[in-house]
Parts: structure tokens; C-alpha cells; sequence
């Protein structure tokens, strides 16, 4: 762990991302002290306005300051999208674990349940669980994180088939250590870390999923702020007033791609396959250039 904390410190790219996240977490949260106005709040004096100094990014339809919507948006749409991720990485996780390291019939009856609902195109199977439950936060939730698990079983369990014939583990079964122990003690241990890669672009996928289904109004509905929803208000008024939904499109994009340019870094810092072959391209590169 240590090793890969001082390389975390002495990447760069990593470090600038790893903050620019943060500030992006950090702001919703601190929602009451950072947005200008409330969100709910309505001016029909200053109604439809581009922009001005009491409303940097300007008003909607009915007076409301599009910045602070857009903040305190960010408490919505980030918080499904990290609940979402937290519930399908520790069912996935845990149902690969289990299938990797048990094997037999447990491993293939869960390997066949997951090979099932990954062929079941996971938006149309979202966008229909939520059009039969209602839209809805909650409903939201559950339908996402329902096709969401199936990578993270697989990859788990591909890890810890790999780990879990090393010596190390074999010597610690002969010690005396149970099948759960083994596995929080040593198999997790060595797994989670490739795991956070996923988590991390996860985060942006799960966010073009949560806009694409309040864009389509299967998500949170009015009044309460949420990114898709400001993108499903604006597009009535693509033509007269563009700044309601090019500011809220620009912030999915830049936190989506804040995100995956995190996983990207993260993945060059816990992978030394991935260090490697990209050390020796750098090397191919440099002779080419030479000669």
C-alpha cells in the first residue's frame, strides 16, 4: 500500500485529477454555502436572462439561477451515482469472490446467472423496470444497480483466480485459516485495488445513464435539482435560451471526463503490466525517433 501511495504522490496527472475530483464532490456538499441563490427560488423578473452579475450563468423559465440548480443538482445526481456504484461493487465483488474462490456448481450457477443478465441490453432493461416501477429516485437506484454488478462479478472472479493459486494462499490453508479468512485476508486484499480502476469510470458511465433517464423524465422529477432534468427543462428552449442546456450538458461532460481520466491515471499507478508495456512503447518511441 505504501508503494502505491508514493507513486500516487509523485504522479502528477494523478494528483491534479485526484483534487479537481474532490472540488467536484466537496461543492454539492457545501451546496448552502457555495450556490448563490436557492434553487427553488423564482424571479420572473429576470426570467430567461443569458447571464449577469447577480445570476453568473443566467435564469431559466420561471427566474431560477441555473449555477445554483446546477450545485445543488450535483447533491442528486452524485449521490445516486455513488450509491449505485457502492451497492453494484460490493454485489459484484462479493458474488465473484465467491464464485472464483469456491468454484464447482456454485461458481457455474453463478457464472451462468451473470452470463444471462449481461445479455440483456442493460439500458433497455432500465429504462423498462423504471417505466413499469415509476419514475423515481429510488426506483432509479434499483433498476441501475439490478444490471450494473455483472462486470464487477467477472472481474473478481477472473482476480481471484489468479491469486488465489499462489503459494501464499495454499500455505495459509494449511496454517488453519478458514475459507472466509483466507479470502478478507488475502485474496481481497490483493483484488480491490485493480477494482478501484472500475469504480472510478464507473462513476461517468453511471452518470450518462442517470442524465439519459432523467432526460427521458424516468428519474427525479420536479422541482428537485438534478443534471438530466435541467438537460429534459432546457431542451424545450434549444433555440431561444441554448445556455439552459449547454451549461448543464458542459458539467456531465467535465465530470464525466474528471472521472475517467482519474480511472486512467489510477490504472497506470496499481498496474505494473500496464507500466510496463507502456515504458516500452516510450522506449520504441525514443529509438525510432533516434534512428
Amino acid at each position: 500500500m505504501k508503494v502505491y501511495i508514493k507513486k500516487a504522490l509523485n504522479n502528477r496527472l494523478f494528483m491534479v485529477l485526484f483534487f479537481l475530483a474532490i472540488i467536484t464532490v466537496l461543492i454539492p456538499i457545501f451546496a448552502p454555502y457555495t450556490a448563490p441563490h436557492d434553487p427553488l427560488a423564482q424571479d420572473y423578473k429576470n426570467a430567461m436572462i443569458s447571464g449577469s452579475a447577480e445570476y453568473p450563468l443566467g435564469t431559466d423559465q420561471i427566474g431560477r439561477c441555473i449555477l445554483s440548480r446546477l450545485i445543488w443538482g450535483g447533491r442528486t445526481s452524485l449521490l445516486i451515482v455513488f450509491v449505485v456504484v457502492a451497492i453494484v461493487f460490493v454485489v459484484g465483488v462479493t458474488l465473484g469472490m465467491i464464485s472464483g474462490f469456491y468454484g464447482g456448481w456454485i461458481d457455474m450457477l453463478i457464472t451462468r446467472f451473470t452470463d444471462l443478465v449481461m445479455a440483456i441490453p442493460s439500458t433497455i432493461f432500465v429504462i423498462a423496470l423504471v417505466s413499469v416501477l415509476g419514475p423515481g429516485l429510488g426506483n432509479t437506484i434499483l433498476a441501475m444497480s439490478l444490471v450494473g454488478w455483472t462486470e464487477y462479478c467477472r472481474v473478481s472472479r477472473a482476480l481471484v483466480l489468479s491469486v488465489r493459486e499462489n503459494t501464499y494462499v495454499e500455505e495459509a490453508r494449511l496454517g488453519g485459516l478458514s475459507r472466509f479468512q483466507i479470502i478478507r485476508r488475502l485474496i481481497l486484499p490483493n483484488t480491490i485495488p485493480y477494482l478501484l480502476v472500475n469504480v472510478t469510470q464507473d462513476i461517468g458511465s453511471t452518470l450518462l445513464t442517470l442524465s439519459g433517464l432523467s432526460l427521458l423524465g424516468l428519474s427525479s422529477q420536479p422541482p428537485t435539482p438534478e443534471w438530466g432534468f435541467m438537460l429534459s427543462e432546457g431542451r424545450k428552449f434549444i433555440q431561444s435560451a441554448p445556455w439552459l442546456i449547454i451549461y448543464p450538458g458542459l458539467y456531465i461532460v467535465i465530470h464525466v471526463i474528471i472521472f475517467n481520466l482519474l480511472g486512467d491515471s489510477l490504472r497506470d499507478i496499481l498496474d505494473p503490466r500496464y507500466e510496463k508495456t507502456k515504458n516500452r512503447k516510450r522506449s520504441a518511441k525514443k529509438w525510432l525517433e533516434r534512428n
